[in-house]
């Protein structure tokens, strides 16, 4: 049994030896406050440093164990960023995704003239879905993985391959039943609307579906992995070019796939009924081994059971856009509706994905899951988002800022590259620049409610708050568009 002489002096021996090793020089280290904080972040932690090292600093979570100012992270600043390198860093991706949507909206005009279009008018329903897998899988991946970089979750290259397969794995499973799920309601809304319902044509929209969403998603997502460790290793921060690049890939590759082989299966429906049944349960059956391959990584195992909810919904919200898309097919005066639609859906999903996730990542360096900083606390106020001086505020007036250059531009490439003799009017221009910048206004705003609120209950927004949000942009989009053609109808 100790006595308590022997007791203090065991005590002195450790605080002597303590002291001596925190001010001794002896070993080359001196003391910092990082020194004596528990780790946090230890799943993320390496002492090798490789190609997959944090862009921005390692460290993300506040802890109590010393004072952080509100842009510190255990003692180091969160790089700032000016407004001059912010456009540099946004102008050219989102001039890139803009005539990408562009192409997508010339696409869609030629195709629809073809015969899988004009006999299965569903498709028209199935377009803003699919082309909405961009914003809910490859924007998502591109949020998700840009801030895994840029917060320091990748130190090393076992975590890194693990990263990336279980989230592509991951988003072939949710592609393909979304696929799936986006045919099923695009048909029960044309049998709503047409009181008529062909089996073969239900067949052959889930066939096209799946296998589009599929094949989409497998080589967006191969290029977004690029993109993203790529843009780290040159020091751009990929919150800023990662969804705009996969927004300029997803909606001409999407929609090019899906008029190809929608129309190779249609001209397979009469001598050979039995081979869209076939392939859709092929690549039905294929989804069990994607989710196994998806528990690679812990997040994407979580995710696979959690993430359903944003996208399916969202899948439903874009149908709803499909629906007016596919009523203004039939309207003369609608015309043009088919030719801007995937612009302007385009574009103002593109701007508020880049809202999202730099939202996202700045909550990731300012306070754990579940809190909010000091100056997002309190009921929301729309000079919040776009009058404050903070970095969310001002990357909100850049974007902002950035939707009527950019759709000035938009719409002349369209003019030239269809050779139109008559130009533009400038009711059009006026009616559609006020159309898309309402439609950019209302997402930024909502994009800033929403990406707190689901952190304030504990949802990672990189996962939840995309989906959503582009959906929502196709909705407002398509339809303020229509609104703009008919009040031109009336002008004119």
């Amino acid at each position: 049994m100790m006595t308590m002489g022997s007791v203090s002096e065991e005590n002195q021996k450790e605080c002597q030896l303590t002291s001596a090793h925190l001010l001794s020089g002896e070993n080359g280290h001196q003391f910092t406050p990082e020194n004596r904080r528990p780790d946090r972040t230890s799943s993320y932690s390496s002492k090798e440093f490789s190609e997959s090292d944090p862009l921005l600093p390692n460290e993300f979570y506040r802890t109590a164990l010393a004072p952080v100012t509100a842009s510190q992270i255990h003692g180091q600043e969160m790089p700032s960023e000016s407004v001059r390198a912010m456009v540099l860093q946004i102008l050219f991706p989102f001039l890139l995704a803009g005539f990408g949507t562009v192409l997508a909206g010339m696409l869609l005009d030629i195709v629809q003239h073809w015969d899988v279009f004009r006999n299965v008018s569903e498709i028209f329903i199935l377009v803003p879905p699919l082309l909405g897998l961009k914003g809910n899988l490859e924007m998502t991946l591109a949020s998700r993985l840009s801030t895994a970089v840029n917060v320091g979750r990748i130190n090393s290259s076992s975590e890194k391959w693990n990263l990336i397969i279980g989230n592509l794995a991951l988003k072939q499973v949710q592609a393909t039943v979304l696929g799936f799920l986006a045919a099923l309601v695009a048909s029960a809304l044309g049998w709503i609307l047409e009181k008529e319902l062909i089996v073969n044509h239900v067949a052959l929209l889930c066939c096209c579906s799946v296998v589009t969403a599929f094949t989409a998603s497998l080589l967006q997502g191969i290029v977004m992995v690029g993109v993203i460790f790529g843009s780290k290793k040159v020091g751009v921060n990929p919150d800023n070019i990662a969804t705009p690049i996969a927004a300029s890939l997803g909606d001409i590759i999407t929609l090019g796939l899906l008029a190809v082989i929608s129309q190779g299966f249609f001209y397979c429906i009469e001598p050979y009924p039995y081979i869209t049944y076939l392939v859709c349960v092929v690549f039905l059956c294929l989804t069990p081994v994607w989710a196994i391959l998806s528990f690679r990584h812990t997040e994407s195992q979580k995710l696979l059971l959690s993430s359903w909810e944003p996208i399916i919904t969202a899948m439903v919200i874009s149908s709803l856009g499909g629906l007016i898309l596919d009523r203004a097919i039939t309207d003369p005066k609608l015309e043009g509706v088919v030719l801007y639609s995937p612009v302007i859906n385009g574009v103002g999903g593109n701007l508020v994905s880049i809202q999202a996730s730099r939202i996202a990542t700045y909550l990731h360096f300012h306070c754990p899951l579940g809190e909010l900083p000091d100056n997002s606390k309190g009921c929301y106020c729309p000079c919040r988002s776009f009058c404050t001086t903070g970095p969310n505020g001002k990357s909100a007036q850049v974007l902002l800022t950035m939707a009527i250059p950019g759709h000035l531009i938009f719409i002349y490439t369209i003019y030239l590259i269809q050779g139109s003799l008559d130009p533009p009017t400038a009711f059009f221009i006026f009616f559609y620049l006020v159309a898309a910048l309402t439609q950019v206004f209302l997402l930024l705003g909502f994009a800033d409610v929403l990406v707190h609120c689901l952190w304030k209950c504990s949802r990672d927004p990189d996962s939840f708050s995309i989906p959503y949000l582009t959906a929502l942009g196709d909705l407002l989009g398509t339809g303020f568009l229509t609104l703009c053609f008919l009040l031109m109808s009336l002008v004119t």
